[in-house]
């Protein structure tokens, strides 16, 4: 296995297909939290590794994937605990964005992200929680799925907060992409794969730096051209500050509620940045979370009726560019906000997202996010294959 561009904590980690199907002769990676039997997965902490055994079974979506006709080959970096969008890992290292090695490959799912970049692999799989898949896929410039909450199994995933955690997958082209949600998510059949209009968030192109936005919009037009008809609007009044706020908040409790008892009882060394994380989150524990949950299940119903069946939602992926390898973690961290206000917005609503490679007039990879109605995975991944070429 190449690691030319350091994707991989263990490359040598091979196994073979386990049947025949639609992606026979298929190669993939895992990010580093998906149970393989016989190996033992980091989750980006050497303390996790040492304290976790070995994995007895495959994860239900590996397993699916080596049904269908694929084969495993390497296990791949990720943010410790999953918990950051940077891709920069205190233990292990950065792994090398390959479309722009002076910057970033996001995380957490950032060696999935690299090692498709690379091209070392057809498609892997990461995880998304608050980004972590469309995050790096964006940076990296690959295609990137995080599906509706609870569409792929999470069983033998190490979690980071069971309410928003997905399974996510990468790939080079968004034919590949399809192709291996329906190895995941099954071979329903798509009634229709076009969608009755577009709505363009205003508030959340607003988060886009001026170049960005401009090097998005002829993406933009040709998924408005794809549709029955386009019309703009304003997702959060309440401001898109306030829904990130909500989540992160509703997230860390649970974060801590996951792996709090670890922590205490191991003691894990943590880079500083995941260990301020992590202590900010245990100061949710035990406190009342009522509102946040309402406005969550607010927020949730609003997306889900605007969307339906057949209406879509396009929004940048993230603000920008890859921010610069070894920027200084408060610069880091508004970076992070920044694609958090825009990738919140699926997590809160459990939604299907896909995000779209675009190069910027600068020559950075960007993304262009699509966003489809509760449960609409299959109809999103349709709809776009048919208009994105």
């Amino acid at each position: 296995m190449n690691n030319r561009y350091g994707a991989y904590i263990t490359p040598e980690l091979a196994v073979p297909n386990l049947g025949h199907g639609t992606l026979d002769g298929l190669i993939f990676a895992v990010k580093d939290v998906f149970a393989v039997a016989g190996h033992s997965s980091s989750a980006g902490n050497p303390d996790w590794l040492r304290s976790h055994g070995p994995s007895s079974g495959h994860a239900a979506a590996v397993r699916k994937l080596l049904l269908s006709g694929a084969s495993l080959k390497g296990a791949t970096h990720t943010d410790e605990l999953m918990y950051s969008l940077g891709g920069e890992n205190y233990h292990y290292g950065t792994p090398v964005n390959p479309r722009a090695s002076d910057r970033i490959p996001g995380g957490s799912s950032s060696g999935s992200a690299v090692a498709v970049a690379a091209g070392s692999v057809d498609f892997a799989l990461g995880t998304d929680t608050g980004g972590s898949t469309r995050v790096p896929s964006a940076y990296c410039g690959v295609y990137g799925f995080r599906p509706t909450l609870g569409a792929v199994s999470m069983e033998g995933v190490i979690p980071l907060a069971p309410g928003f955690d997905t399974v996510g997958w990468i790939a080079d082209s968004v034919n590949m992409l399809q192709k291996v949600g329906t190895a995941l998510l099954g071979s329903e059949e798509i009634r229709k794969s076009t969608m009755a209009r577009v709505f363009v968030a205003t508030d959340c192109w607003a988060l886009a730096g001026q170049e960005s936005a401009a090097s998005l919009s002829a993406g933009l037009r040709q998924l408005q051209a794809g549709a029955d008809s386009t019309s703009e609007t304003v997702i959060a009044p309440e401001g898109l500050k306030g829904w990130m706020d909500v989540f992160r908040e509703l997230q860390g409790d649970e974060i801590w509620a996951t792996h709090g008892a670890w922590i205490e009882k191991v003691k894990p060394t943590f880079g500083p940045d995941i260990a301020a994380r992590f202590a900010w989150a245990a100061s949710l524990s035990g406190k009342d979370h009522s509102l946040a949950q309402t406005m969550r299940q607010t927020i949730s119903a609003r997306l889900r009726l605007l969307l339906g069946e057949e209406k879509c939602l396009v929004i940048p992926t993230v603000p920008g560019p890859a921010p610069l390898l070894g920027g200084d973690l408060q610069q880091l961290e508004q970076n992070r906000s920044g694609a958090m206000m825009l990738s919140c917005i699926a997590g809160l609503a459990g939604l299907p997202q896909i995000t779209l490679p675009v190069i910027s007039d600068s020559g950075l990879p960007l993304g262009l996010s699509v966003i489809g109605g509760h449960g609409q995975d299959q109809r999103l991944l349709s709809w776009v294959k048919n208009i994105w070429q």
